[in-house]
């Protein structure tokens, strides 16, 4: 194996490591995968317009989400069942993302439990949610987050059920027996069909609650005093019911193009949701970010910072925590010199200006 130039390459080598059907869950999109190409298409069509002969001898990356100081607007996504990718999984990525300075969104599917990620040492981390039919297993896994240190709760919004995945179907996809989803571990369940070969996965899954609407945000602030980020959101209509909804954020996501095939890449639904916002809560994006030069474009289109999954997953599956931490450092260097090369000293410079889409390739260009 050479040396990594990009993060795009570990792909390749996360496919050779791993089981087929371990593999296939990570890097699969819903039916006919055309999102899951757009997410990565979309932001090969948008074009920049550097500014030179500016100083960039010193260049700021630091921001803050909901108030926690990070050292760059590149942040981890939340991927389920980790340790699939490497024994150490979720472990691994926090102590990465912590060394980074930046913040971890651990999934509620995850093969390692919030207190355990807890005891990974100090972190900004945020607990990505799905609400359960079960009201009382929601509290009890948010009261546990929120006992755990964790700072946000990502509620993801668009999986009132799970989207078609063929791989998946294909290769009869269960979690391997060594492992289980450990934040529901211990929670009472209720009754639950241990008949089932896949057992705790396939009924958490199955319990995913198909009634959760807006009502449903505002009962989640009244459990918890963690800020909501809304994940999944991609029309303009949505972000509005999202600031009305009191949501302190909005993640422009189509969930890693794992649910409804053919929504726009999240790249192109971004700058309707930022308008839509006014500016009122963050936009983030979630989707389809491989390069420090996409960074870059997503907050020239209005994005407080990003969302990186399926890159972690697959640096996790090659080289563990040193992969997590090279994927971000790579990332968080592209960007750096994207910055640089387009005259941009610190994210306040970044604008509308410095990009060009392919809707303004189709406008006339105004006399300067």
């Amino acid at each position: 194996m050479g040396e990594i130039t990009n993060v795009m390459e570990y792909q390749a080598i996360a496919k050779q490591k791993l089981p087929k059907m371990a593999y296939d869950y990570y890097a699969s999109g819903a039916e006919d995968e055309w999102t899951l190409k757009e997410n990565r298409e979309a932001f090969s069509r948008i074009l920049f317009r550097p500014r030179i002969l500016i100083d960039v001898s010193k260049i700021d990356m630091t921001t803050s989400v909901l108030g926690f100081k990070i050292s760059m607007p590149i942040m981890v996504a939340p991927t389920a069942m980790q340790k699939m990718a490497h024994p150490d999984g979720e472990y691994a990525t926090a102590r990465a993302a912590s060394a980074a300075g930046t913040i971890m969104t651990l999934s509620s599917w995850a093969t390692s439990s919030v207190e355990e990620v807890a005891s990974t040492g100090p972190g900004i981390r945020f607990f990505q949610l799905y609400v359960h039919k079960d009201r009382k297993v929601v509290e009890q896994l948010v009261r546990r987050a929120e006992r755990a240190g964790f700072k946000a709760i990502a509620l993801t919004v668009d999986t009132p059920r799970l989207g078609r995945r063929e791989a998946d179907i294909k290769n009869r996809f269960v979690l391997p027996p060594h492992l289980t989803l450990k934040n529901f571990e211990g929670l009472d369940l209720g009754k639950m069909d241990q008949a089932n070969d896949s057992g705790l996965a396939s009924y958490v899954a199955g319990q995913i609650d198909r009634t959760l609407s807006w009502k449903d945000v505002k009962w989640l602030q009244s459990i918890t005093s963690m800020p909501i980020l809304v994940k999944g959101v991609v029309t303009a209509e949505d972000a509005r019911l999202a600031v009305h909804s009191g949501a302190a954020g909005i993640i422009v996501s189509n969930h890693g193009a794992r649910q409804l095939d053919y929504v726009p890449a999240t790249i192109s639904a971004l700058e309707e949701v930022v308008k839509a916002a006014q500016g009122r809560i963050p936009v983030y994006l979630d989707g389809g970010v491989r390069r420090g030069t996409d960074v870059f474009k997503a907050l020239a289109l209005g994005a407080a910072g990003i969302f990186v999954g399926r890159p972690v997953v697959f640096a996790l599956a090659a080289e563990g925590e040193a992969g997590v931490r090279n994927v971000l450092r790579m990332l968080r260097d592209e960007f750096e010199l994207t910055m640089a090369l387009s005259g941009c000293t610190t994210l306040a410079d970044i604008n509308r200006s410095h990009v060009l889409t392919e809707g303004d390739r189709l406008r006339p260009t105004p006399r300067l």
